[in-house]
């Protein structure tokens, strides 16, 4: 076997890895939505700091609750976006890349295909998580982000996949060489 065929069995495991890791998001996500399914009814609030609670909220739309009053349509919008990122994420991830890359994709996919599960079995997203009073008053911003929309493990892994995309989107790269003639 030479060089090259061992880079690309490599290669080619190591993109499964990257997919455990979207497995493991989705299986923190759904786990901790059926202990909030089962512990809480909507509108209940669990406090766990002044600045934390825990809820159980449903969200119909999209992140901030856009569209959210919709008709119904935007479950299958939503949902086909989900499916079409998905598709799109794992051709990259076999592509390969670099390891905050890969894990921002990895992170992204899993997020995405937990709140595409909601969608699917329940027709909206199961949030919980709800961030309070940490802005000081009368600073900029805190009318908007005071309280911050309830969220989820799913929502979490999407913002922070996001955050390492735009990280390494810094990062330099080599130039391109030149091919020989």
């Amino acid at each position: 076997m030479n060089a090259s065929s061992e880079a690309g069995v490599s290669h080619s495991r190591r993109w499964w890895w990257w997919l455990a890791l979207s497995v493991v998001v989705v299986t923190a996500d759904q786990l901790s939505k059926h202990v909030v399914l089962a512990m809480l009814r909507p509108g209940d609030e669990r406090i766990v700091t002044s600045f934390l609670s825990i809820v159980l909220a449903f969200n119909a739309g999209a992140a901030f609750s856009f569209l959210g009053d919709a008709t119904g349509w935007q479950r299958y919008l939503f949902g086909g976006f989900a499916v079409t990122a998905s598709a799109l994420i794992v051709w990259l991830l076999r592509r390969g890349g670099n390891v905050v890359y890969c894990a921002a994709l990895s992170l992204i996919l899993g997020g995405a295909l937990g709140n595409l599960w909601d969608r699917a079995t329940l027709g909206k997203v199961v949030d919980f998580v709800l961030v309070h009073d940490f802005l000081p008053r009368g600073l900029p911003g805190a009318v908007w982000f005071d309280p911050f929309p309830a969220f989820n493990v799913a929502d979490s892994a999407i913002t922070i996949g996001a955050v390492l995309l735009i990280i390494d989107s810094f990062r330099q790269r080599p130039a391109p060489t030149a091919k020989p003639q």
